[in-house]
């Protein structure tokens, strides 16, 4: 039973010696179990003790007075600790003590609950009663504090299926697209209008940055703006999709999502040399547009689904992938604490990803804000209780074969040297040094060498799997401590969701990888409502900036509320209609007359909408930090568009018992790579990339923060890279345009902005190279707004 929010604190105990007290209170209470107060004819009936008093205690007591949190040494989750401490004498509430507790006396405040509000009148007068009539507590009621939300929170429900509305007075061109109705429909409900189309020089900027992360190039611009074609558009959209630049730009949201990092954090901070591979898999599934929901199945249980499949094991690293403490502690307690922690950061990882929910803070008693239970958290810890961080070999049955026959027949070899060699000793006379002998002993040497240098079978860090520790019986931690075991339980679903999906429930003797299979599962089932509103709101998000809902990871009380909730069901549904495949999802809604709108601003529309969450315009974003590096190379033309394998640095590392990095401060041509090959670390700081907002990959970050500090100028005017950049830039020009400076300039607004300077840009330009140099321009342009933004 959930009921009510809680404010108290501690209380004092009466005195007296407890186990009289307890055994006092508990035959009392046990007596009126037996028998029950009897009313005369035509008297009230007896209070319902579950409906009238449990929401009193669970509104205003369980929170500090609970079995994890038993503030006064006292909690009111059961009877028990009442009737041990004599707070209550059953038929007489005026000799209880919990009655003076909460009424208060010649007008003072009573003693609880200490925070909030006292209790009414009302509610003092009906504990008296329950009192008066016994104090009966029936044994199956067990009061918890009752979450802000419940079950009918808007998250939770079944997918809608809106109709798409048609507003009056909508144009034509916004009658097409599902989309742009619903967004109509809500524009027209504030007195909106939308902006007109975006220029064609603009759209395809837009579109590039948005599906490539890298600007167009001059050709791209050039051809897309003279196209007679009125499906020009889209063939410009079906192209960017189709490009291998596109799991590269939305691979990096997702790792963004998932915390992935390549050292394991805390203290000692050491480099993770084999997660690369989760960071491939991930680009190459975005790439071949995998279906997402077989995607999360491979994040849950890919060595389960996929075994001696090395490209779907490699899903399963996600559970590895944030950070973890790995210095260990000879201490049993703390290594509890350490284990508990890491299993934590995997089931908070888990909720946020996939269904947008904050689990974790159900850690240590129910979620204050959710409907989500101790026990919904313990059955995930069940569930992933045999993940542990590490590496291990992570090959296909021929790779694993290949080797084994391999070694099998050197081995075979060896033996028959060995067996040789043992023979033509043992008949050898004392001090005979035959030729024989050592002829055998070289060949031995020369098999050991061979053996020595069969390549190992390939690792990756997937995590290791420990079945024992995965048998359970396993329990609630009360208050989050390994050290204080509650209730028993088991893999499970969560209970919230068991009216919208089929629920589960696993025995403690399961597979371990079974749970994790029948979560992923659960997950993606065709019936949970979450998982494809979280991922249509993840989309809509990175195309606009901002998501339906703007905590793209907490659909709960504590996140935002939707701006557009029919659109977000529709979308929802657009998952499912798709395959779970998010190619078709980007060009719904890039199709669309909402993402294709101008970026202008309307002073009368922001008095009513400045940040445009109603999308009357598109509204205007900075590239993130990875974009930013990635275009001053691609301008400059150093882009190396090689992908895939072992990142590259921007960091010195040092090594001893912790590690230190220390930013570079020459960034040679071996890391002209794109910035999502970066051996991203946790804990570091990596010029230009962290002067832009790169988030530091200890946590998940499903928004970037987007500051402007004066270190951004200063960074873009004066680091190593970017004086690198600019003289790169300045040879290209003159490779490109020759001697000439206007063809110069010209072809330097062309590589970086996708246009023709004005008459006026030309002139500054020119006094500015007479001045300087090509080089400084270069450096004046990459410092531009032009440049840094996309509207």
């Amino acid at each position: 039973m959930n009921v009510g929010h809680v404010h108290s604190a501690g209380v004092g105990r009466p005195g007296g010696d407890p186990l009289a007290l307890l055994a006092g209170g508990l035959s009392l209470l046990l007596a009126v179990a037996a028998h029950p107060v009897r009313l005369s004819a035509g008297a009230e009936p007896a209070l319902d003790f579950a409906a009238a008093v449990a929401p009193i205690f669970g509104r205003h007591c369980v929170r500090c007075h609970s079995p994890g949190q038993p503030k006064g040494d006292i909690s009111l989750a059961t009877g028990a600790d009442l009737a041990a401490n004599q707070y209550v004498v059953p038929g007489d509430p005026d000799s209880s003590y919990l009655v003076e507790l909460i009424a208060g006396d010649d007008g003072r405040r009573p003693e609880m609950p200490k925070e909030g509000a006292p209790l009414s009148a009302e509610q003092v007068a009906t504990i008296r009663r329950w009192i008066a009539e016994g104090a009966p507590w029936p044994a199956e009621v067990v009061v918890r504090e009752r979450s802000q939300a419940d079950a009918s929170w808007w998250s939770l429900q079944p997918l809608a299926r809106p109709e798409p509305p048609t507003p009056a007075g909508i144009a034509e061109d916004w009658l097409a697209s599902p989309i742009d109705r619903f967004i109509f429909a809500r524009l027209d409900e504030q007195g909106l209008r939308p902006n007109p189309p975006a220029d064609r020089r603009t759209l395809i900027r837009r579109a590039t940055f948005d599906l490539t992360g890298l600007p167009p190039t001059p050709d791209e611009v050039a051809a897309f703006v003279a196209d007679p074609d009125p499906r020009a558009y889209e063939r410009l959209v079906d192209r960017l999709l189709e490009s291998p630049h596109y799991g590269q730009r939305w691979g990096r949201h997702w790792l963004d999502v998932v915390r992935f990092g390549e050292s394991n954090g805390f203290e000692r901070n050491v480099l993770i040399h084999d997660l690369w591979p989760f960071r491939d898999y991930v680009i190459r599934s975005l790439n071949e547009d995998k279906p997402f929901d077989q995607f999360v199945r491979e994040h849950l249980a890919g060595d389960v689904l996929g075994p001696n499949q090395p490209e779907v094991e490699i899903g399963s690293a996600f559970l590895a992938a944030g950070p973890y403490d790995n210095v260990g502690n000879q201490d049993a307690v703390q290594a509890a604490q350490i284990r508990a922690d890491a299993m934590d950061e995997m089931i908070r990882a888990t909720g946020e990803a996939f269904l947008g929910l904050t689990i974790g803070c159900a850690r240590c008693h129910d979620h204050k804000f959710d409907p989500l239970s101790q026990r919904d958290y313990y059955g995930w810890y069940a569930t992933f209780a045999g993940v542990r961080h590490g590496s291990r070999e992570l090959a296909s049955a021929e790779q694993r074969a290949d080797r084994a026959a391999r070694l099998a027949e050197l081995q075979q070899r060896r033996a028959a040297l060995q067996q040789q060699h043992d023979a033509v000793a043992q008949a050898a006379q004392p001090g005979d040094a035959s030729g024989e002998l050592a002829k055998l002993k070289e060949q031995l040497a020369e098999v050991q060498r061979e053996i020595a240098a069969v390549p190992p079978l390939p690792t990756a860090w997937v995590g290791t799997r420990v079945a024992g520790e995965a048998r359970g019986p396993f329990h609630l931690f009360l208050g989050g401590s390994p050290q204080r075991k509650g209730d028993e339980v088991w893999p499970a679903s969560l209970a919230v969701l068991d009216r919208c999906v089929p629920p589960y429930r696993l025995e403690a003797a399961s597979a371990e990888g079974d749970r994790r299979r029948a979560l992923a599962e659960w997950i993606t089932h065709p019936d949970n409502p979450l998982a494809p509103r979280v991922l249509a709101n993840r989309l809509w998000h990175y195309h606009f900036g901002t998501g339906i809902v703007d905590t793209p990871s907490d659909f709960g009380y504590m996140g935002g509320r939707p701006t557009h909730p029919e659109l977000l069901d529709w979308l929802a549904g657009q998952v499912h209609v798709q395959g779970w495949r998010l190619k078709p999802l980007h060009r719904l809604i890039m199709s669309s007359q909402t993402y294709r709108q101008s970026s202008g601003n309307r002073a009368d529309a922001a008095a009513v909408d400045s940040a445009a969450r109603l999308l009357w315009r598109f509204p205007p974003r900075r590239l993130s930090a990875e974009e930013i590096r990635d275009t001053l190379l691609s301008v400059a033309g150093k882009l190396d568009a090689r992908m895939g394998g072992p990142g590259f640095r921007l960091y010195r590392h040092t090594q001893d018992n912790v590690c230190t990095y220390v930013p570079l401060d020459e960034h040679g041509p071996e890391t002209y790579r794109r910035a999502v090959y970066h051996q991203n670390v946790r804990a570091s700081v990596v010029d230009l990339m962290s002067d832009f907002d790169q988030p530091d990959c200890a946590f998940a970050t499903p928004r970037r923060a987007a500051t402007t500090p004066p270190l951004q100028a200063l960074t873009m005017l004066n680091h190593r890279f970017t004086l690198d950049m600019a003289r790169a830039l300045a040879e290209r020009l003159e490779r490109e345009a020759g001697e000439d400076v206007p063809r110069q300039i010209g072809r330097a607004f062309e590589l970086c902005y996708g246009r023709s300077p004005t008459e006026g840009e030309w002139a500054a330009c020119r006094e500015l190279v007479a001045a300087h140099s090509l080089a400084a321009l270069g450096r004046v342009l990459f410092n531009t707004s032009e440049l840094l933004y996309v509207e």
